[in-house]
């Protein structure tokens, strides 16, 4: 497993280079998220896609390992109004969640930190209504003087075919130098 995001880093996950760099308002819109949808945000953070996603869904389950992360999230969503996000701690190797509930998951910068990337897929296809979409953003396997180590970051091909392999259709994009995002069906 690679390191853990420490909470105490809270704001490099809302920085104003991160939100150049991805957009939050921007980036949910490739999830084609409907009024009446379900969405699992996995590794929520403090709700850098969270907000957003709340505003264009039903429900959203923002779920995360940290409780500090979700306390963090908690205050932002009461400060902004929002009323319909469900937080959820838990691994994502290893989701509360029951199968099929959602229709739309993105899990941005999380999976090079998990214990099992085929496991975690694996949950995503569970909870994963048939028709939904899964979309995956990861570090760049390059060294860079932002995010993890290079040697825990992970291969855009090879998550992809690990994505593939479990019957999900699914493309590369590049949405700035230092990140890439996997969308799949």
């Amino acid at each position: 497993m690679g390191h853990r995001f420490d909470p105490r880093h809270v704001e490099k996950l809302d920085s104003p280079e991160r939100r150049k760099m991805l957009p939050p308002n921007e980036t949910v819109k490739m999830l084609d998220v409907q009024r009446g949808h379900t969405v699992a945000d996995i590794g929520c953070g403090p709700g850098y896609f969270t907000i957003p996603l709340a505003r264009l869904a039903m429900n959203v389950y923002a779920v995360d390992v940290s409780p500090e992360m979700l306390h963090l999230l908690k205050e932002k969503a009461a400060h902004e109004g929002t009323r319909n996000i469900s937080v959820v701690e838990s691994p994502a190797e290893h989701l509360t969640l029951p199968d099929h509930t959602v229709d739309r998951v993105i899990c941005s910068l999380v999976l090079h930190e998990v214990d099992d990337l085929k496991q975690t897929l694996s949950e995503f296809k569970r909870i994963l209504r048939p028709g939904g979409k899964v979309l995956l953003i990861e570090w760049e396997k390059k060294s860079m003087e932002m995010g993890p180590p290079v040697k825990e970051r992970l291969d855009p091909e090879t998550l992809l075919y690990e994505v593939k392999s479990l019957g999900f259709h699914g493309q590369i994009s590049y949405p700035n130098p230092n990140q890439y995002i996997i969308l799949a069906e």
